[in-house]
């Protein structure tokens, strides 16, 4: 096949592009290059999609398959323009983040959505969902029932440069006293390895599949996840501290990501942020590998990439200890 991946430089693009290249298509990744460079073996169009429709210009000929990963209209609507007439097959990779209502555990893809972010107005994290809505309806009206809108949920495994899972095993093996963690050993995680929504998206593509499809990994339960965390550390079994939802919000302490975070921790009424359905993928051909390998292989590439290193999210290590001497001395 003759792929056209729109970026192709970072994490999940460039898996695939990565993915795409050793199952012998011919692949060219259009982007600027600010976050690295294509894998070896596929052509870069160099292009900065902030220049509008021209940017699309070294895009010629037709394409078996487009694959699109934007998160801002404007340029998503650029590319549907002017390449969408030539493309056989075009997968935009949204996400489960453009459904309304995250309190519902099971909910599948025919869930309501947000309402679309409105022409011209700025695309922000804040707007991240209202966006991917946009990007969706732009795509289907531009293909014509050629789309597979991969609604693709938390996407983690080697490489994630957001730390919202490699947090957990990284901390467990660091041997830095007890590990904080939430009261929420019942509540679902849902994680899909890059590797696997990557092998996913690109079999959709080959066999022309459309429509909405949630790309999920299976629900882990949070304690089943941190026990296995500590199965895999090489450091001591290290011993934990639980700590009720409502003292972590009173100590400042944040949901789900950035600055003294606790990873997969989610704020109320998101009971079902990671209990989706992904029934309709996994019967469409999307294959899973087992969670405790992500794991594994999340924890080896933390290795490497230093325990000790700067997070985006995560507790840092002062706030963490005084969190937990705080919370030993009110129970004592």
């Amino acid at each position: 096949m003759r792929i056209l991946i729109l970026g192709g430089t970072a994490f999940l693009s460039r898996e695939i592009a990565r993915q795409a290249v050793a199952a012998g298509h011919h692949v060219t990744c259009l982007a600027r290059g600010v976050s690295g460079e294509p894998p070896p073996g596929a052509e870069w169009a160099r292009a900065d999609r902030s220049a509008g429709p021209a940017a699309y210009s070294g895009a010629a000929g037709t394409w078996d398959a487009v694959i699109e990963v934007a998160r801002d209209p404007a340029p998503a609507r650029d590319a549907l323009a002017a390449l969408a007439p030539k493309a056989g097959h075009w997968t935009f990779v949204s996400s489960c983040s453009a459904y309304a209502d995250n309190s519902v555990p099971g909910a599948a893809e025919d869930a309501g959505l947000l309402l679309a972010l409105a022409p011209g107005t700025p695309s922000t994290p804040g707007n991240y969902g209202e966006s991917k809505v946009a990007i969706e309806q732009a795509t289907l009206d531009a293909t014509r029932g050629r789309a597979h809108l991969c609604r693709a949920g938390l996407v983690s495994g080697p490489g994630d440069p957001t730390d919202r899972y490699g947090y957990w095993p990284a901390r467990f093996d660091r041997k830095q006293g007890p590990v904080l963690v939430p009261d929420i050993g019942h509540q679902p995680t849902q994680v899909i390895d890059v590797r696997d929504l990557a092998a996913w998206i690109l079999r959709a593509a080959e066999q022309g599949t459309t429509g909405p499809l949630n790309a999920n990994g299976d629900q882990v339960a949070f304690a089943e996840l941190t026990s296995a965390c500590g199965e895999l550390s090489t450091a001591d079994t290290p011993a934990t501290v639980i700590a009720g939802e409502e003292w972590l919000v009173a100590q400042g302490v944040n949901h789900w990501s950035g600055p003294d975070s606790l990873p997969l921790w989610l704020p109320p009424h998101h009971e079902g942020f990671m209990a989706r359905s992904n029934q309709a993928a996994k019967a469409a051909g999307m294959v899973l590998r087992p969670w405790q390998e992500t794991l594994a292989d999340t924890l080896g590439d933390e290795r490497v990439r230093g325990l000790d290193r700067s997070r985006k999210a995560g507790l840092q290590p002062a706030t963490e200890y005084g969190l937990v001497k705080l919370l030993q001395g009110r129970e004592a």
